[in-house]
């Protein structure tokens, strides 16, 4: 599942990140790395971009460049 599959509020541990790897490389410098604890925070009104929180900050990202991300999702 990926990080998009997530509800708000819901959170998880960061399986691997697909995709471009310069996307992969720049997630991986902001902390974005296997094993990972993100929480979803917030969606703008559209889905687009979303909000994380991970390692004590937020960050906003594209559901485009969220979707590359899979995650396993903790229990509710």
């Amino acid at each position: 599942m990926s990080i998009n599959d997530l509800k708000l509020g819901q959170k998880a541990f960061i399986n691997n990140i697909y995709g471009d790897k310069k996307l992969a490389k720049r997630l991986s410098a902001l902390g974005c790395t296997k094993g990972c604890p993100v929480e979803i925070t917030n969606k703008a009104p559209f889905g687009d971009p979303i909000v994380l929180s991970l390692r004590g900050y937020k960050m906003a990202l594209r559901k485009k460049d969220a979707n590359n991300i899979t995650v396993e999702a903790l229990a509710l």
